[in-house]
């Protein structure tokens, strides 16, 4: 009798758990925007939350230890004139944060150093550039102060952020909406998936399609397309019959996917988050209950599938820790933030060990904050892997670290108090008016001395003919002439 042989994996008894309730984040207005994006990032340092907001967009952004109730009147990040659809944390500065937005801009903000204390309007900088909508934004995962935006116009932008500078315009590549876009582990390449129904890897700098898939999932719902650590895709969309799928695709040849699984019929969006360093993806489906991991190998059938956590409220958005931020003296691979209609609340993913001991095998040096190069190398061509950490001792988090570029950098400049902020208003807007003064008055003496040269050149010219008037029942007779200065009256 053949006896079914169990695949050995030592993420195979991964366990999830909730956390307690004064441990959540409660009374939080979550965004109702009907757009398909995570609405939550997480770093180290804070939690952010796309929120609802009367007036224009605005998100939330809490740091990890202020759990419980949260205040109505909280400050938010509110400078955006429409609905914030998509943020992002850079990873080379725990205090930056990046937001697209449906008024067609992408700002980046600097968060102080323990939070807001007032609301925050007044971006670093502000990227203008799309058309319409911006519903992603991505920062380069190694090259410091470049962030790439995807808007419903169906463009791609690459920015240099340091000087507010649109780079790289990727514009008729997509013929429709772009579901979303992925960097690969160094930044050298794209991959998007589209509502064209086609996987594009793109070189950004070369502005190339490197390869593309017409129909990757032959349903009509959107697709997400992500890059492994290995280079390969990871893709999750719909059947033809609107079940929900995964594949895998070898970058060099897409014609035929490695393996395709199918999962259930359910019609929320699967939005993949990726551990490079364990090999694990997590699918967590907008309006689902559950997540569901897989281990992703060399060998058949590829992604194995490990375990499903489930609780009983749906999700209506997703954060995920990197992997610097978790705990590793009680072995945490991984850290969810689910976001509830009202609440947001963490969920611990710990695989279960005997041993205190640092557990090697469970963390190996994972990418660090240190950018492993600068804007200018990365557009000029040069390309370079994550500067790895450990995570033996644990990550500490430091302070704001000064950005170095070789031009003035915006992030550079410290924001300015709230009194200095508002008398650097007042003296802009004093010498705007005393310029508007000084041309008007200098206008003022122009027109004067034009007048004077015209009366001038009135007075010499020749009498214009007479016109004679006579009014009955009178004896006078006016002498009438185009010039007022040679009306006669007579008698």
């Amino acid at each position: 009798m053949l006896r079914r042989v169990v695949r050995q994996s030592k993420f195979r008894h991964v366990f999830g758990q909730a956390v307690r309730n004064d441990q959540c984040y409660d009374d939080i207005r979550v965004s109702r925007v009907t757009w398909d994006s995570s609405f939550c990032a997480v770093n180290p340092k804070f939690v952010a939350i796309i929120i609802d907001a009367s007036g224009g967009g605005a998100f939330l952004v809490l740091p990890l230890q202020k759990t419980g109730r949260i205040d109505k009147v909280y400050p938010t990040v509110c400078g955006h004139t429409g609905p914030v659809l998509d943020i992002d944390w850079c990873p080379h500065n725990d205090h930056v944060i990046a937001s697209g937005s449906e008024d067609c801009t992408v700002m980046v903000w600097q968060i102080p150093e323990n939070g807001l204390e007032n609301p925050l309007s007044e971006p670093v900088v502000v990227l203008e550039g799309h058309s319409k909508r911006v519903g992603i934004v991505s920062w380069h995962p190694t090259a410091r102060n470049v962030l790439l935006s995807a808007g419903c116009d169906n463009q791609i932008v690459i920015w240099n952020v340091a000087t507010g500078e649109a780079m790289i315009n990727l514009e008729d590549m997509h013929p429709d909406v772009i579901f979303s876009v992925s960097w690969s582990r160094n930044g050298s390449l794209l991959c998007t998936a589209c509502k064209d129904k086609k996987v594009r890897v793109i070189d950004p700098r070369k502005k190339k399609i490197v390869a593309e898939k017409d129909k990757a999932h032959e349903g009509a719902r959107p697709m997400r397309a992500i890059f492994l650590a290995d280079g390969n895709i990871f893709t999750t969309g719909f059947s033809r019959m609107s079940e929900r799928q995964l594949a895998l695709w070898k970058t060099e040849n897409m014609d035929e996917p490695i393996c395709v699984q199918e999962m259930d019929s359910s019609n929320g969006v699967l939005l993949p988050f990726y551990d490079p360093d364990t090999s694990v993806v997590y699918l967590c489906g907008k309006g689902d209950s559950s997540i569901r991991y897989f281990e992703i190998t060399d060998e058949a059938p590829f992604v194995h599938y490990l375990n499903t956590f489930s609780t009983k409220e749906p999700q209506r958005g997703m954060g995920y820790m990197p992997k610097r931020g978790l705990d590793v003296n009680k072995c945490e691979i991984a850290r969810f933030y689910k976001l509830h209609e009202r609440k947001c609340e963490p969920i611990i993913m710990t695989v279960p060990r005997k041993s205190d001991l640092f557990q090697d095998d469970l963390y190996p040096d994972t990418a660090g904050p240190d950018p492993a190069l600068e804007a200018e190398e990365w557009f000029a061509g040069k390309n370079g892997g994550p500067i790895l950490i450990a995570l033996k001792d644990g990550y500490v988090s430091t302070k704001t670290r000064d950005l170095k570029v070789v031009k003035t950098n915006v992030l550079e400049t410290k924001p300015a108090t709230k009194a200095e902020h508002i008398s650097t208003k007042m003296e802009d807007k004093l010498e705007e008016v005393l310029r508007e003064f000084k041309s008007l008055r200098d206008r003022v003496i122009l027109q004067d001395r034009r007048i004077a040269r015209l009366e001038e050149q009135v007075a010499k010219v020749s009498p214009s003919p007479v016109h004679i008037w006579c009014w009955e029942g009178t004896t006078h007779l006016a002498c009438v002439s185009p010039n007022p200065r040679q009306t006669v009256l007579c008698t």
